[in-house]
């Protein structure tokens, strides 16, 4: 939901969280950094990732992902609000200009304590909760680890339960298809989480690849200064590509399915022409 171009996931997520306040639904949003993903995001191996968001209204959003609890997610996500907060204000406008800010934090540890999974926060009178300083400051939690005790999940009547179903890696695989098959937003989504993964894939084997060359070049100069057989380095290379020739075909298909060419794939695997081809057929 960090891209250009991913707007209709980021509307659906952001109308099933703001929903939740009785907000009305948002019919435009626009995505303010153009943050590039990466399969260690996508797969869970990032603790961190923001998208900054704008509505229509001018209200500013920040959105974090947080995996790991360093004890400071209140703290860190006001001083994230109130940066966003002060930098829309250019030097000798009115303060009236400031807009709206809403943070909205997804985290996968308890916090906080207390409370149910979706937490809202602004700024109130001590003795009178009801009544609110502004509504400029507006500050909230998933807590998917509450998210995940709770016994009965209403993927049927709350577009937020089908979205943490989504973003929950330990959910069951025939529950997120239901999910995806529910929700236009959260079907894009996955398609787009499928294509980075891919990608990443692909990418990935390439360098191994190189890697894999270089390391079979330093071991053939090494055995020519030893003296060694080359015979006996090129027998464990070729070990080597025979382990990775699974992987390679499978990605050969992906590939060649999103109409790559030939010669491309054959650059990123590694792979003979007239097995690509045998693929290609």
């Amino acid at each position: 939901m960090g891209e250009k171009g991913d707007e209709e996931q980021l509307l659906g997520f952001l109308n099933a969280v703001l929903g939740h306040s009785g907000k009305e639904p948002i019919k435009s949003v626009e995505i303010l950094e153009n943050k590039a993903l990466t399969a260690d995001i996508v797969n869970g191996k990032s603790c961190i990732l923001y998208v900054r968001a704008a509505l229509a209204d001018g209200t500013m959003l920040n959105i974090e992902v947080q995996l790991r609890n360093k004890h400071n997610i209140d703290r860190r996500s006001l001083f994230h609000w109130s940066r966003m907060y002060s930098e829309s204000l250019n030097k000798g406008e009115d303060y009236q200009k400031l807009p709206n800010v809403i943070a909205v934090n997804i985290v996968d540890f308890d916090f906080p304590a207390e409370g149910d999974v979706h937490t809202c926060f602004h700024l109130r009178e001590d003795t009178n909760p009801s009544l609110i300083l502004t509504d400029a400051l507006e500050i909230r939690f998933i807590n998917m680890v509450k998210w995940r005790r709770l016994a009965d999940k209403d993927i049927a009547n709350d577009p937020l339960h089908r979205w943490l179903v989504w973003f929950d890696a330990k959910s069951p695989k025939e529950l997120v298809e239901e999910v995806t098959c529910m929700d236009s937003a959260i079907m894009a989504a996955n398609e787009k989480q499928e294509y980075i993964t891919q990608d990443w894939e692909e990418r990935d084997l390439y360098r191994r690849r190189q890697m894999a060359i270089m390391d079979y070049n330093s071991g053939i100069n090494y055995a020519r200064k030893e003296g060694l057989q080359e015979g006996e380095l090129i027998g464990e290379q070729k070990g080597l590509r025979e382990g990775e020739e699974k992987k390679a075909i499978e990605i050969a298909r992906k590939a060649l399915a999103e109409g790559a060419s030939v010669e491309f794939v054959q650059k990123i695997t590694g792979l003979d022409m007239e097995t690509i081809q045998g693929l290609s057929g």
